[in-house]
């Protein structure tokens, strides 16, 4: 490899790092405003497990939502935590 190749691919690994190092010190201060954002809301009386929770659910697939939600049911009333009833596939045999 050529002085000018070398120098060319030492600045440009330089330069991949410094922005990896720039995007992790920004990663670190959302995750730092995400944490300040839970500590309000939990200071006004909001349960920050359940707003965890909702965000999650937010997130995800709504099929896969669904399908997760059901075998929880099935697995609930499996336990006798739940009637059958209250179920989706409950209510669905119900209708």
């Amino acid at each position: 490899m050529s002085d000018a190749a070398a120098g060319f691919a030492k600045e440009q690994l330089k330069s991949f790092i410094e922005r990896v190092e720039r995007l992790e010190e920004e990663k670190k201060t959302i995750a730092d405003d995400i944490k300040d954002v839970f500590a309000e809301a939990k200071g006004t009386g909001f349960d920050t497990k359940a707003l965890r929770a909702i965000i999650r659910r937010r997130k995800a697939d709504p099929g896969q939502l669904a399908e997760h939600e059901a075998i929880v049911d099935l697995y609930a009333q499996a336990l006798g935590m739940i009637p059958f009833e209250r179920t989706p596939l409950g209510q669905t045999m119900e209708g």
